[in-house]
């Protein structure tokens, strides 16, 4: 291979790698060239798959309670959302690229009141305002599964189709457990309760959840090394360490009159 053959490419390579370099809300250097047009249409059509195949809630009192603590925090983010309750006894909820949450009644079951809900939303929509769906889809594309990730979203029952669910964030209710990492989780961490805070809830609360999350487990978590999500211990050493900054900022949106008024 010729010389200019050689710096044709290596221009090529560094222009790639240049464009896929985007900074995270908290700053954080990251790579995600996955097109963010395709990773929402993934969201938008995995939303779909979900909605077809699992049991909505029709409790009125569920869906205008989610809906009230949804509203006030994705308005501090912009742009249309929608928002479904699934009948699932599972502690979990979801955001996907799209604008798309889901929220399991088993959570629902757990929380006290809507500020800790507040916390398991502004989390997962934390996720993705970073853009950790399109770092996952990147680094996946970037080794073994290409541009097919894309189109196999279209068969979530296929092996190919389950990761690319999976690697969205919602692997588990097709039987592929693909976690955010440890540095996505706690990243969600401080930018959900920003969001939460910003909104007017009371981030005070995020310490108090997790420890009903802990109670709730009864011990069954893994080593925290064995595992992509930090310890309970942990997350709530880290929340409790930038409650300071995000109590302040419940103080400044109280005085500007945003108070959630969002009752089970």
């Amino acid at each position: 291979m010729g010389i200019s053959k050689i710096k044709l490419l290596f221009s090529c390579l560094l222009v790639c790698i240049l464009a896929a370099c985007a900074t995270s809300p908290t700053g954080r250097t990251q790579v995600a060239f996955m097109p963010d047009a395709e990773v929402n249409s993934m969201g938008l059509q995995a939303f779909d798959t979900l909605k077809r195949e699992n049991k909505i809630s029709q409790d009125t009192a569920n869906n205008r309670f989610v809906s009230c603590v949804s509203s006030a925090i994705t308005r501090e983010v912009g742009g249309e959302w929608e928002v479904v309750v699934f009948e699932d006894e599972s502690l979990n909820a979801f955001a996907l690229p799209g604008g798309k949450i889901g929220v399991h009644t088993g959570l629902l079951n757990l929380v006290d009141n809507q500020d800790q809900l507040a916390v398991v939303i502004g989390h997962e929509v934390g996720h993705v305002m970073a853009r950790h769906s399109n770092e996952r889809l990147s680094q996946q594309a970037g080794t073994n599964l290409g541009i097919s990730l894309i189109q196999a979203i279209a068969a979530p029952q296929s092996a190919l189709g389950q990761t690319a669910v999976g690697l969205l964030g919602v692997g588990a209710q097709y039987g592929v457990i693909m976690p955010f990492s440890r540095l996505h989780e706690s990243e969600a961490d401080t930018i959900g309760l920003d969001l939460m805070a910003k909104a007017g809830f009371n981030p005070a609360e995020s310490i108090r959840l997790w420890q009903k999350m802990a109670q709730a487990s009864q011990g069954a978590e893994p080593v925290e090394f064995l595992s992509t999500h930090p310890s309970h211990t942990s997350r709530i050493q880290n929340l409790q360490a930038i409650l300071p900054k995000a109590q302040q900022l419940q103080q400044q949106a109280s005085a500007s009159g945003k108070n959630p008024r969002c009752t089970k």
